[in-house]
C-alpha cells in the first residue's frame, strides 16, 4: 500500500486479496458501470458522491475501496472522502488495471445500453469539436479558435488532472443514475451490515 502525494493506494494484486473484507465503490457513471465493473462493487457517482457522505462515513476504517476505469476519478473521489472524515483507498490502474490482470469484471444480468467509457466520450467529443472547428474555419478563420481552445482544455486537464468535459458529459442522461438507484445502493450496504443502520 503506497501513498505517495496522495490517497492511499492498493495496486490490483493487493486489491484481490483483501477483497473480501473491503466494500467497493465504483465512482464511474452508470453506464460505465454497467459495462463491468469488480464483484459486489455498489456505483455511487462521483458527483453523487457529497450525498453519500453520511452512509459513507459509517464504514470502518481501511475498508473502503474506490475504483474507476483508470483510477484518476477514484483518487478525485478519496480526496473528497478525506476532506469529509472518510477514509479510503483507490485501486491503482483502475478497473481497467483489474481487467489487464486478467480478473473477472462482473456485468449486469439485465440487458442495459452499451456505453462508452468517460475517457473514450471525452476522446469523441473533443476530436468531434476540433473537426468541427477546422471545416467551419474553412468558411471563416475566426472558426478555429473553437479547436484552439478544445486544444487549451486538453492541456490544461492534463497538467491539472481533472476533465471539465467530463464533468459536462457526465450529466448526459445516459450518464446519469435514476434517482432510486443511490438509494438503493445505499440501502445495500446497510443490509450488508457494513454500515449499522441507525
Amino acid at each position: 500500500m503506497t501513498a505517495p502525494h496522495g490517497p492511499l493506494a492498493l495496486d490490483v494484486d493487493e486489491a484481490r486479496s483483501r477483497l473480501p473484507g473491503l466494500t467497493v465503490l465504483d465512482v464511474r457513471t452508470p453506464g460505465e458501470y454497467a459495462t463491468g465493473h469488480l464483484p459486489d462493487a455498489l456505483n455511487i457517482p462521483l458527483d453523487r458522491l457529497k450525498s453519500a457522505l453520511p452512509t459513507l462515513r459509517r464504514i470502518p476504517g481501511g475498508q473502503l475501496l474506490v475504483v474507476c476505469a483508470s483510477g484518476a476519478r477514484s483518487e478525485n473521489a478519496c480526496r473528497v472522502l478525506a476532506e469529509h472524515g472518510v477514509r479510503a483507498m483507490t485501486l491503482t490502474g483502475g478497473t481497467q488495471g483489474w481487467a489487464r490482470r486478467g480478473h473477472e469484471l462482473h456485468r449486469p444480468t439485465v440487458a442495459s445500453r452499451a456505453t462508452w467509457s468517460m475517457e473514450r466520450q471525452v476522446r469523441f467529443t473533443a476530436g468531434a469539436i476540433v473537426l468541427t472547428g477546422l471545416g467551419l474555419g474553412l468558411l471563416h478563420p475566426a472558426w478555429q479558435l473553437l479547436s484552439a481552445g478544445v486544444a487549451g482544455g486538453l492541456v490544461f486537464s492534463a497538467l491539472s488532472n481533472t476533465c471539465g468535459m467530463a464533468a459536462l458529459l457526465s450529466k448526459l442522461p445516459h450518464n446519469r443514475p435514476r434517482p432510486a438507484d443511490l438509494e438503493a445502493t445505499l440501502a445495500t450496504l446497510a443490509q450488508r451490515g457494513e454500515v449499522p443502520v441507525t
